[in-house]
């Protein structure tokens, strides 16, 4: 690049001195010409022609410049993709369940070898050491609600969960080289995981129970997802009833009251939640559960 400036440099200042040993009047530049001038002649200082890089440093970085860091870029983009991609079931749960968690069963069973396909990834798939704490959360939240909708699927038709013998109990999907069941994967695992809001995540399949989101948890929005889910949940008044002095709340809250208790009191955490203050004295009670399928 400095030659081509030299080359110009010299051809304008023979264009000069021709000009003038002739007599004439150096040729006027036009506008263009003096903006490409500009922009090619490089800075003189003390009569020298100062170097100018008007291109990129060549490989190996002779210009002594901080190279860009392109590893930060690259870490970036790792923080922000998902150990392991739950779009299948996503695309599942947006056709077939309502944004008020209507299931439509009917819907499920025409994609019934979507689904399957899905929980064998999952099987494929099985959480490490390496993977995050809210990687794992996602994982087996979807895994039990994916599992609960297949258990429905393999019984319909029928009016309650409760209609299937033992349904919490049984072993009917394989992950790696284990089957599990519903009730080892939310007492073994999910319950052990210390975060009480897996409870407005997991579904039962049954109207009391917390609606089924209709979208799948990814461990980028698990905890914005649980809190939605926590805040509607409280708030829901077909399953809960909140005043100052008095609440009555689903069973789910005595179930699994050690969960909602080891931050303080059950009315400690409902006032995380709930839109209503709630006295601390205020007294408690537990609505009756309705088991029919929230179809």
């Amino acid at each position: 690049m400095l030659c081509k400036i030299k080359e110009i440099t010299i051809l304008f200042i023979a264009v000069t001195f021709a000009a003038c040993g002739s007599g004439k009047k150096p040729l006027q530049a036009t506008a263009s010409e003096t903006i490409r001038a500009e922009r090619i002649t490089p800075p003189v200082v003390q009569g020298e022609i100062v170097e100018c890089e008007l291109e990129q440093p060549e490989i190996g970085n002779p210009t002594n410049e901080e190279p860009i860091k392109v590893e930060t870029e690259v870490e970036t983009i790792q923080e922000i993709t998902e150990t392991f991609g739950h779009q299948a079931f996503d695309s599942l749960l947006k056709n077939n369940v309502s944004e008020e968690g209507v299931v439509d069963y009917a819907g499920f069973i025409k994609n019934k070898k979507a689904l399957r396909g899905y929980i064998t990834s999952l099987g494929e798939n099985m959480p490490t050491d390496n993977w995050t704490k809210e990687d794992k959360l996602t994982y087996w939240m979807n895994a039990y609600n994916a599992m609960t909708v297949d258990l429905i699927l393999r019984n319909l038709p029928l009016e309650s969960i409760k209609d299937i013998d033992k349904p919490w109990n049984q072993r009917l999907w394989k992950l790696g080289d284990k089957w599990y069941n519903l009730d080892e994967i939310e007492h073994q695992i999910l319950r052990k995981m210390d975060d009480p809001r897996i409870h407005f995540g997991i579904n039962c399949a049954s109207f009391s129970c917390p609606p089924l989101l209709n979208e799948a948890f990814t461990s980028q929005k698990v905890d914005f997802q649980l809190e939605e889910l926590a805040r509607n949940f409280v708030n829901d008044t077909r399953r809960n009833s909140i005043s100052e002095k008095a609440v009555r709340v689903s069973k789910i809250f005595t179930w699994f009251a050690k969960d909602f208790k080891k931050n303080g009191s059950l009315i400690d955490f409902l006032n995380k939640y709930a839109t209503t203050p709630i006295n601390a004295k205020a007294k408690v009670r537990y609505e009756d559960y309705n088991w029919n399928l929230n179809d």
